[in-house]
């Protein structure tokens, strides 16, 4: 388990509430014309990595509610790669999806702000990693949409490479 002094837990928070205009950035620089293509099969295009953020985004908000609010959490994995299929991310219309990261980051990092010292030591159980707590949950989510943004930036430039 992860253990923050309040200035990173901070940092961290800050950090988790810009994630969302990076991820933004990220998409609008990539021209329509690109925005579905993939860099290999089996790999996301630009609109499936924002959708999945949708998901993912929403799954977070909830799972770090559980973890401070409920006793003994179970948090529950998903395969991203299969939600991507089933759910028809490449059909799925990315505003929508950036307006549910855009709203579920604005909700919970005004939660996250309010968070006394002893909720950041609650922890649960992860079906897929074993224990797992809010500040390891803060840990991933502070950079979750940092890291999907230079995944859209890495396909936009194999787009423009591939001449």
């Amino acid at each position: 388990m992860t253990t923050y002094d309040s200035e990173e837990r901070a940092r961290l928070i800050e950090q988790y509430a810009a994630g969302p205009t990076r991820l933004r950035n990220a998409w609008d620089a990539v021209p329509p014309e690109a925005r579905d293509w993939r860099p290999q099969p089996g790999e996301w295009s630009a609109r499936e990595v924002v959708c999945h953020c949708g998901d993912a985004e929403t799954n977070a908000a909830m799972r770090i509610r559980y973890l401070v609010a409920e006793p003994e959490p179970v948090i529950h994995g998903y395969d991203g790669d299969t939600w991507s299929r089933v759910l028809d991310y490449a059909s799925h219309p990315p505003e929508a999806a950036l307006a549910t990261v855009d709203a579920v980051r604005a909700n919970t990092a005004a939660l996250l702000d309010r968070l006394p010292a002893e909720a950041w030591k609650r922890s649960g159980t992860h079906t897929e990693s074993g224990p797992y707590g809010a500040e390891d949950w803060l840990r991933i989510y502070s950079k979750h949409l940092e890291e999907h943004a230079t995944q859209i930036d890495d396909v936009l430039a194999a787009w423009q490479a591939r001449g």
